[in-house]
């Protein structure tokens, strides 16, 4: 059974992403829009997050009330523009440990290669939540998550800004077991491997080098 997409369309992503794909939004808004985007998708990717029960003195009693362990939790962002997601994240979840997978796409392939990984010790103890805000063709996401399986992690979950029915088929192929949480499943790949309408280059529009 493969695990389901789940497109979130809380009425606040809808509109922050509309603003983010106009051509004409700078780098400034568009960075902050992303990172108010992380935090409200934060809410709903960790909506079934494992709690723990702990006792705590109100003003009035001591009562048992219930904790997210966020050391439990991982965010690895695929390099480079996943860490603009990282933000809103840990925004919402600032205990959580952080890793990084370094992949980069051949222009000529469309393969992802990768250049750098480092995640936290204790993977097994630990729920990965990956970020990317593009599922685009699906190979660096395939490629991340393969790694990361590697460390036996207790659950994993991919999240992206936006995907397209390619990428979401490549990624489920190769991971039916990982769902997969995006703001928008939009029409098709074109022919250099970019998501339409999509928003552009989202690193280039995070760090302004388009």
């Amino acid at each position: 059974m493969t695990a389901p997409v789940h497109v979130l369309d809380h009425p606040l992503i809808q509109h922050k992403l509309t603003l983010m794909r106009r051509r004409e939004t700078s780098t400034t808004n568009f960075r902050r829009l992303l990172n108010e985007i992380g935090s409200l998708m934060a809410y709903e990717v960790t909506r079934d997050a494992p709690m723990n029960e702990v006792t705590i003195e109100t003003p009035l009693e001591p009562m048992r009330s219930r904790l997210i362990d966020g050391k439990k939790l991982v965010f690895v962002p695929i390099l480079r523009a996943g860490t603009g997601l990282l933000d809103g994240f840990l925004n919402v979840v600032p205990g959580a440990r952080v890793g990084h997978i370094g992949l980069y796409r051949d222009p000529k392939t469309l393969v992802a290669v990768e250049y750098y990984f480092k995640l936290p010790g204790g993977m097994h103890e630990r729920d990965a939540i990956v970020l990317d805000p593009m599922l685009a063709t699906g190979h660096s996401a395939v490629a991340a998550v393969e790694r990361l399986k590697e460390t036996r992690p207790r659950s994993i979950r991919m999240v992206c800004l936006v995907a397209c029915p390619e990428g979401i088929a490549t990624f489920q192929e190769a991971h039916p077991d990982v769902p997969i949480y995006t703001g928008a499943i939009d029409r098709e790949l074109d022919s250099h491997g970019y998501i339409l309408p999509g928003l552009g280059d989202a690193g280039d529009r995070i760090f302004g080098t388009k």
